[in-house]
């Protein structure tokens, strides 16, 4: 009988070895089956293309995940260093295209992932629970620091991005706590708006899942945000959207997605169901490509895609140009690639965060390989 017994357990320990090989050899054909490319692949600066007519650089490197940036008044370029969690600024005095150093302004902000430049030349840096106010001094430091405004923190998209609209209010995204779900905070999966000093702050914009991306358009001074859709709904819905961001609209989360499709789990509750009474996207684009940074540049919009993975083949990964007037013109076309090897859909880079530098060019975060990249057009 116990000779019987040690044989069944015997047997299973087999199955369970041979069963987790199996499993282990094929994690990539189930994963894809289920839904589901996980990024992969070694960090590796540089290896990236441009079209014709531009050339590209790295700007910096040996960064902790370089999130979004800012201009300095002086022309420095300042990076939310989101891995480590503090400011770093990055001066090119000799104007070589290549920071000189990389000085760290402060650190501990509840997770740095924003900033923006007051008109008076205070820093602001929006963390996952706080925005600060920072003040700093002509060794590129922090001299001292205020919070002055409150956050719903972490969540499932714990990253807060600011702008300053041109009549010195201040915009803040905050992102929704869950990937589809009705939140009991009326500031999650929001736009913010807010005086200069942190006051009066409100909703302006609601229905937005994850609005990570805000800029204003300085030809117009509208404010313009990207969203990223909610996930679990197949590799192509709903679409990645693009919005022109007014006060009083709702975007439609979580009933409704980029205007036409109703949620099915969330779409027939409330008082409004379905896509009653929201605003249309200005653009959509591929379904999980994680729409983050936005700039306008070179007359055009420019956002940069950080790539799937609620998706059975990978999509994003790279920088799109997008013809601008007011608002889009046409329909986006690559313009910064080589961040994925389409073969085996591993990266060595993702793009987030897009600013245009006092000196014209355009710079581009990659919060993997912790490298930004300066692109000029060429000689």
């Amino acid at each position: 009988m116990i000779r019987h017994i040690l044989r069944l357990l015997a047997f299973a320990a087999a199955s369970i070895v041979v069963i987790g090989v199996l499993l282990w050899t094929l994690r990539g054909q189930l994963l894809r089956w289920a839904g589901v490319s996980f990024d992969t692949g070694q960090a590796e600066v540089g290896g990236l293309r441009v079209p014709d007519g531009y050339a590209i650089a790295a700007f910096a490197e040996g960064l902790a995940g370089p999130r979004f940036m800012a201009v300095a008044a002086d022309g420095t370029l300042l990076v939310a260093e989101r891995g480590a969690d503090r400011v770093v600024a990055l001066p090119d005095r000799d104007g070589d295209g290549r920071a000189d150093e990389q000085v760290v302004v402060g650190a501990g902000y509840d997770g740095a992932h924003s900033l923006a430049l007051a008109p008076d030349g205070t820093l602001l840096v929006a963390g996952s629970g706080t925005l600060f106010q920072v003040e700093i001094g002509p060794d590129l430091r922090e001299r001292s620091r205020r919070a002055i405004l409150d956050l719903p923190p972490g969540g499932q998209h714990s990253t807060r991005t600011v702008a300053f609209l041109p009549d010195g209010r201040i915009l803040v995204s905050v992102g929704s706590s869950c990937n589809v779900c009705l939140e009991t905070d009326p500031r999650r999966a929001a736009i913010l708006v807010v005086a200069g000093d942190g006051a009066d702050a409100r909703v302006l914009m609601r229905g937005l899942r994850n609005a990570v991306g805000v800029a204003i358009d300085p030809a117009t001074g509208a404010a313009w945000a990207t969203n990223n859709g909610r996930d679990l709904l197949g590799d192509d819905l709903p679409p990645e959207t693009l919005y022109r961001v007014a006060d009083g609209a709702d975007a439609g989360w979580p009933r409704c997605h980029a205007g036409t499709i109703v949620d099915p789990e969330f779409g027939r509750q409330g008082d409004r169901p379905g896509c009653q009474d929201v605003v249309m996207p200005a653009a959509t684009f591929q379904a999980h490509m994680a729409p983050l940074g936005l700039a306008f540049w070179d007359g055009a919009a420019f956002i940069a895609f950080h790539g799937s993975w609620n998706r059975s083949t990978k999509v994003g990964y790279e920088v799109d140009r997008l013809p601008w007037l007011d608002g889009p013109t046409g329909e986006t076309e690559p313009f910064l690639t080589g961040f994925l090897d389409p073969a085996t859909e591993d990266s060595r880079g993702r793009p987030a965060g897009l600013v245009v530098g006092s000196d014209g060019a355009l710079y581009i975060s990659d919060d993997k390989a912790g490298a930004i990249y300066r692109v000029t057009r060429a000689p």
